[in-house]
């Protein structure tokens, strides 16, 4: 299922440090911010990283949006939400984890990501854009 640029992005992932890796033929986007901020920039700096492979830390339904909108053809993650499994396969992005949970829990482990929570019963990307968006001005108050 996964090819070379999967098994290049997911070793830069786990021998490096980073928290996000995409990569495709030559280029090679990687990042070490955390949650959904490496997605929200590479998004909003209009980044061309269709068809890209991507290795993951952490995938919530919020990354799994932002990785519809990016227009990735795959994702793998340490660790994956069902309810982001459900977007990608919705949207036919290619995916699978090594950990799956049934919602993404906050850092301080007291209860749901706030991404997570932000898009819950949300069903479309530019709908989640917008929800994200908020959440994070809300948190960085």
């Amino acid at each position: 299922m996964y090819g070379a640029e999967f098994e290049r992005a997911w070793a830069l992932l786990q021998e490096e440090g980073y928290t996000c890796v995409l990569c495709k033929e030559e280029k090679v986007f990687t990042s070490r911010m955390r949650g959904v901020k490496p997605l929200l920039s590479w998004y909003d700096q209009g980044l061309d990283v269709k068809g890209f492979s991507t290795a993951d830390k952490v995938v919530g339904k919020a990354a799994a949006f932002l990785y519809v909108l990016l227009g990735v053809g795959e994702v793998y993650a340490q660790v994956m939400s069902r309810p982001a499994k459900m977007v990608l396969d919705t949207y036919g992005i290619s995916n699978g984890c090594e950990e799956e949970v049934d919602a993404i829990r906050n850092r301080a482990n007291t209860g749901y990501c706030p991404m997570e929570t932000a898009v819950w019963n949300i069903a479309d990307p530019e709908e989640a854009l917008t929800a994200i968006r908020q959440k994070v001005k809300e948190l960085n108050g």
